[in-house]
């Protein structure tokens, strides 16, 4: 990311233990710069970093009943910032691998029975070449049966919008799934950044609407 030069260092036990070498993605100084949440004390309902472990302000004005929380991964600070700005906005598709496994590894760990993406519309598709969630998971494809946009072609970034404006996002997913395929099941949802949280929150409303048992969101920020 900063394009200095990655050099290991191989202590002898390591060398003589015959182990795979993984080749980092990121130095150590980028690396440092991203903060890490710490889930015991982060909000339980979208994962916000914070000291003590109660539904921040934000989650206090989302209804309760819903069984739904987000997990997030690391703080959109201004490292975050710059590297989406890079990845998703510039469109290097190399960096996926800085979260790669970071991403899969959580995802593994929340045990879903039923893991969707929030898809981008076919146009952002079109013109960027890849979606940026699932380019950390697979193939930066949308999903052929999973969450579909209901526009083809987006309108006003929501990084472009103000808080209220985004609240007031209308319903911007279909289903591309049977009934039976969602019912009784345990859904993991996995998005970029979680803000005001009503992207997520739409898909979670869809599939608690279409049967599932429960719905977790997974994110890499908030």
């Amino acid at each position: 990311m900063c394009q200095r030069l990655i050099q290991s260092k191989f202590s002898l036990p390591w060398l003589l233990s015959w182990r795979p070498f993984t080749r980092p993605v990121v130095c150590a100084v980028c690396w440092q710069r991203f903060k890490r949440i710490e889930r015991r004390t982060a909000c339980p309902g979208c994962g916000r970093d914070q000291t003590v472990p109660r539904l921040c302000p934000d989650c206090q004005r989302w209804p309760a009943e819903r069984p739904f929380h987000n997990v997030a991964l690391f703080t959109y600070n201004d490292a975050m910032r710059a590297y989406f700005q890079q990845y998703k906005f510039h469109g290097d598709y190399r960096l996926r691998r800085v979260f790669e496994g970071t991403m899969q590894t959580a995802l593994h760990q929340l045990n879903g029975d039923l893991v969707l993406i929030i898809p981008v519309t076919p146009s952002t598709l079109l013109s960027r070449g890849f979606n940026q969630v699932s380019g950390w998971l697979s193939d930066g494809l949308n999903q052929p049966r999973g969450l579909q946009t209901l526009a083809r072609e987006k309108g006003v970034p929501q990084s472009k919008k103000v808080r209220q404006d985004r609240l007031r996002t209308p319903q911007p997913f279909m289903l591309a799934l049977a009934a039976e395929q969602i019912q009784g099941k345990r859904v993991v949802v996995i998005d970029d950044i979680y803000t005001t949280g009503r992207t997520i929150r739409h898909a979670a409303d869809l599939l608690l609407e279409s049967g599932a048992k429960s719905v977790t969101g997974l994110t890499l920020a908030r």
